[in-house]
């Protein structure tokens, strides 16, 4: 094993370690998890599936979103929009420092850290090509994992609502993301297919 390829493996080791100490657990395939540990593999999961040739800072940016999210919960703010967005705003930046100090801490200097920033801090979006491809990934999984289960937590929500939420993460999207989640090889769910076809339908044109 190579010196960078050590870096890379101990850098990736303590994000795991970190995302271990999850107390939330959740249970998949009889497999128990803590749950931001099964984030990060389905996040990891699906940059190998989008971006096989991805790089070491990328990889590790990506398993490291949302590293120790539980010790930022959204309930210490305000429930309101002003304070889901001071909440949006302080998480970004906690994950941002918390992945740096591992990596860091791992043996990478500025070049890589530096990167990892401010893609995990969520820095330009549409103009930083390393914080597009996190949010592409990010979108992506939510779309395969996790929006079922945003939906079942609100039943209340009318369908135009859904479409709107649904069209907002599609514009966040890249056109490859786009092409890659209607291709076949990100796994909606079945029952949300129609919603999403008609969410996404007009997405480009609103993507602008």
């Amino acid at each position: 094993m190579s010196q960078q390829q050590s870096i890379y493996e101990k850098a990736r080791a303590l994000i795991d370690a970190a995302n271990s100490e999850d107390p939330n657990r959740v249970t998949v395939d009889n497999r128990d998890w803590p749950k931001e540990l099964l984030y990060s593999e389905r996040m990891s999961d699906m940059l190998e599936r989008y971006n096989p040739d991805a790089d070491d800072a990328m990889k590790l940016a990506i398993r490291a979103q949302h590293i120790e999210r539980w010790k930022s919960p959204r309930n210490a703010y305000p429930m309101d929009r002003i304070g889901y967005l001071t909440w949006r705003k302080d998480l970004y930046k906690i994950q941002a420092n918390t992945a740096v100090g591992l990596l860091q801490q791992a043996g990478y200097g500025e070049d890589v850290t530096e990167r990892v920033c401010k893609a995990v801090a969520k820095k330009n979006i549409k103009g930083n090509p390393d914080t597009q491809l996190l949010e592409d990934v990010t979108d992506l999984v939510f779309m395969e994992h996790y929006m079922l289960e945003f939906v079942g937590k609100h039943p209340d929500y009318s369908e135009e609502k859904w479409i709107d939420i649904i069209r907002k993460t599609w514009n966040k999207m890249s056109p490859e993301a786009h092409a890659f989640a209607l291709s076949g090889a990100v796994r909606l769910p079945e029952s949300l297919v129609p919603l999403i076809e008609k969410a996404t339908s007009g997405g480009e044109n609103d993507a602008g």
